[in-house]
């Protein structure tokens, strides 16, 4: 199974984790097992990312279940799985992919370092915004606390309001996720990326205030990830579209190398 937090060596700076969903869309494109997702996994690893992050849908469009198992086998870094904590079990109608068996239960048997919890729904393309705490915290609560007993760290995907950060504190996460869409689109705007990153600082040093960790994702890219990346206490990054794009162009291990320097680190 992958490693906890506790077996995890510390990582020097804002850790970058490789989101590998793309590389799945790609796969099941073809009836094929290739692209590979562990082994592009490996490759991201060697190159130097600190983490591989998943979003297994119960469509399994791009993340399967078995990815969820195998990673969980093989990988030495953190361990990184998001999804909607509430999204049940469906059946799979396509030939060689099994059921979904739900969330909860993925994370259970697969006991990743960290949960990212998503409020998204099932027809969603992407995950497009955070969590209503006012609307689900009573329901999120005994998650997180179940989460916690099986020793998984657990992070909540929030849009970048302080007063919304507050509630994710008492309601028991560790850290927050900052959906970084808006800033990603405001960024080529140099009046509205100063306005909205001012909105992003403003909620990283709430996190800070109440003890809690710090991770971003969502559209960030070699451009607007250095700016970003000076956000008080920002523990980690979580990249997969842009990154799927850049490798492309640079190479896998080039890419991960622009990466770690864009967060200010030697890569």
């Amino acid at each position: 199974m992958a490693s906890h937090p506790r077996d995890i060596p510390m990582t020097s700076g804002t850790a970058l984790s490789i989101n590998l969903n793309k590389i799945a869309l790609i796969r099941n494109s073809r009836d094929t097992d290739y692209p590979s997702v562990t082994e592009h996994a490996r490759l991201c690893v060697e190159a130097g990312a600190d983490g591989i992050t998943v979003h297994p849908r119960p469509d399994q469009r791009h993340i399967r279940v078995s990815d969820c198992f195998e990673l969980a086998k093989m990988l030495t870094v953190e361990f990184n799985i998001e999804g909607n904590p509430f999204a049940g079990a469906m059946r799979s109608d396509r030939h060689g992919v099994g059921d979904y068996p739900g969330f909860l239960d993925i994370v259970h048997a697969t006991q990743p370092a960290q949960c990212t919890l998503v409020p998204d729904s099932n027809d969603q393309l992407t995950s497009d915004h955070g969590f209503d705490l006012t609307r689900s915290a009573d329901k999120l609560a005994p998650v997180i606390e179940q989460l916690h007993g099986w020793g998984v760290r657990v992070s909540l995907f929030m849009d970048p309001d302080p007063q919304q950060i507050e509630p994710a504190h008492q309601v028991g996460a560790d850290r927050i996720e900052l959906y970084t869409g808006p800033y990603a689109h405001a960024f080529p705007d140099p009046e509205r990326r100063d306005a909205v990153f001012r909105q992003f600082y403003r909620a990283a040093e709430k996190a800070a205030e109440l003890g809690l960790g710090l991770n971003a994702g969502h559209d960030l890219n070699l451009d607007n990830l250095p700016l970003f990346a000076t956000v008080p206490k920002l523990l980690e990054v979580s990249i997969g579209h842009a990154f799927t794009v850049d490798a492309i162009q640079l190479g896998l291990a080039n890419t991960v190398a622009a990466y770690q320097r864009a967060l200010g680190k030697n890569g």
